[in-house]
């Protein structure tokens, strides 16, 4: 027993060792952590990243949506690795579950035990650097919530699939995680 306290203290330290390389910035400073990477693809310089996000599940009440910070992870860990910010444009497909992530906190808080809605700040950090946010018309009518419920600056598209659809035709790539 004596030996495995001093190989999990080293098992301990190795994991926050690892940990230490991610941080935020330079874009936003309170989401989106990435971790330098000596990278064998070069992102070749005048790269224009034109990226669509999915997200159908909703975050823990009160938390931030994990897809949200991916978004915010991409932008922070191109600019870091010399892509500008200008070259970079995101949007956000909202749909199912995920629809109260958008949404103001009176009607997320109703939908959540009262909690206020935990991805706002994130969310309005994200449209605040050009990022649009599409909530699907569709699963905002079968959730009830219309635009005046959304928190400010996302928009509402017919569809989650229209809205793909309209994107990539923009040239516009799908995020697949």
């Amino acid at each position: 027993m004596r030996g495995l306290i001093p190989v999990a203290l080293m098992m301990m330290a190795a994991a926050t060792a690892q940990a230490e390389p991610f941080r935020t910035g330079p874009v936003f400073s309170d989401f989106g952590k990435s971790a330098p990477v000596e990278s064998d693809l070069p992102i070749p310089k005048g790269t224009i990243f034109k990226v669509a996000f999915d997200v159908a599940k909703g975050a823990d009440a009160g938390e931030i949506n994990r897809t949200f910070d991916s978004a915010g992870r991409f932008i922070n860990m191109h600019v870091a690795a010399g892509v500008p910010l200008e070259n970079i444009h995101l949007a956000i497909i909202v749909h199912g579950t995920a629809g109260w992530d958008v949404t103001n906190d009176t009607v997320y808080g109703a939908h959540n035990d009262g909690k206020p809605n935990g991805s706002a700040a994130v969310v309005a950090a994200l449209l605040e650097r050009g990022v649009a946010i599409y909530l699907c018309g569709q699963s905002a009518a079968r959730m009830g919530v219309t635009k005046a419920d959304l928190l400010p600056g996302v928009k509402l598209s017919l569809s989650a699939m229209t809205a793909h659809a309209l994107l990539q035709q923009q040239g516009y790539t799908l995020n697949p995680f």
